[in-house]
């Protein structure tokens, strides 16, 4: 069997050894003659799931006693709806910090629910930085600020955590959750899709202040309201399961690793080796401010467009994958996940070296 180094943005690339461990409990799980994607999800071999793999997140993230776990479904664009449903707890207004398109894909939808306001924008920039938080406006009687931590498309993240005062700041982590230890108690809401560095896609993961639910609006559906929802331990109805029990393996590797202070040196040192490499070629050029640099999607570009096409194939060729930019930004983007090795960034700038070599 040979498996390609994956550099897609979601889904994404899984832990080999978290693959290979579902694989031999695909039939029989723990010897109870089923597999997880067969059991009840009230019954008591994925109540135990479900429970271990909470409490595999509330260590790997030191998540504090007032906070509620919720695994979900509907991805992180329809919690850009259900959030303004659940907190916006009486008030009519949101501040949005707007850094690409995963920020405005939120704003439009949270403009179903409140006023919006922009408190800041990298719009001057072509959204290649994240605003100076010296340069925020944010409203003393906004419902929350909401920030994307990480911009999947553009390739731009947060390396510092905004501070907002009393105002509760939430986070779009879909890109960068488990890459990198997080204070949670900073933010009011933490919310992401599974299918980047956590599990296959189906999964959202919510880790949201008690003291923030409890008001939601009256037009919320019940499997939204985040009250509901945590009353029932995720199970108002049947949750993702399977994607539930691979996350769960998922917060066992990364504990395995030593857990996301190792994460995170491993992916430091991984996005330098594609970094160095783009600051010292005059061939691709990185349009990402540097102190804003994501270190888990790296977009960049090659000196003449008609050159993608070619480069694809020859990366393709090489066992290498998913390499193409956005369709709403084109160009290259290597995406480095937690699970992506430093053999496959290394097996990239190697590949771009040559490629520069032959079209230089």
């Amino acid at each position: 069997m040979t498996r390609v180094f994956n550099f897609s943005a979601g889904p994404a690339a899984l832990p080999e050894p978290v693959l290979r461990e579902a694989a031999a409990e695909m039939l029989d799980w723990h010897g109870s003659g089923m597999s997880v994607m067969e059991m009840s999800h009230r019954g008591k071999e994925f109540m135990g799931i479900l429970a271990e793999t909470k409490a595999l997140l509330v260590e790997l993230l030191q998540i504090p006693s007032n906070y509620k776990v919720l695994f979900l479904q509907g991805g992180a664009i329809g919690q850009n709806a259900i959030i303004p449903m659940n907190l916006l707890r009486g008030r009519t207004s949101a501040d949005y910090v707007h850094t690409g398109e995963w920020s405005k894909k939120s704003i439009e939808e949270a403009q179903k629910y409140c006023t919006v306001r922009v408190a800041a924008t990298a719009e001057a920039s072509q959204y290649t930085h994240v605003p100076k938080q010296s340069t925020w406006d944010i409203d003393p009687n906004a419902a929350y600020v909401h920030i994307c931590a990480n911009e999947t498309i553009g390739g731009v993240e947060y390396h510092w955590t905004p501070d907002t005062g009393d105002i509760p700041l939430v986070a779009d982590m879909s890109s960068n959750f488990l890459s990198k230890p997080v204070d949670v108690s900073r933010f009011g809401l933490i919310y992401g899709g599974a299918q980047k560095n956590i599990g296959p896609a189906g999964l959202t993961l919510v880790i949201v202040r008690d003291d923030l639910i409890g008001q939601a609006l009256p037009i919320t559906p019940s499997v939204f309201d985040y009250r509901v929802l945590a009353d029932n331990d995720s199970m108002i109805n049947t949750p993702p399961t399977y994607a539930i029990y691979i996350a769960g393996l998922v917060f066992k590797w990364i504990k395995a690793q030593g857990g996301l202070a190792a994460m995170a040196e491993l992916n430091r040192r991984k996005a330098a080796v594609l970094y160095d490499y783009l600051d010292a070629t005059g061939f691709y050029t990185s349009p990402i401010a540097k102190e804003d640099r994501s270190l888990m999607n790296v977009p960049f570009r090659l000196p003449d467009p008609k050159l993608d096409a070619e480069f694809l194939k020859g990366a393709e060729a090489r066992g290498m994958v998913q390499l193409k930019g956005h369709r709403v930004v084109g160009g290259m983007r290597a995406s480095i996940y937690n699970a992506v090795p430093v053999e496959a960034v290394q097996a990239l700038v190697a590949y771009m070296k040559e490629f520069e070599a032959a079209r230089g």
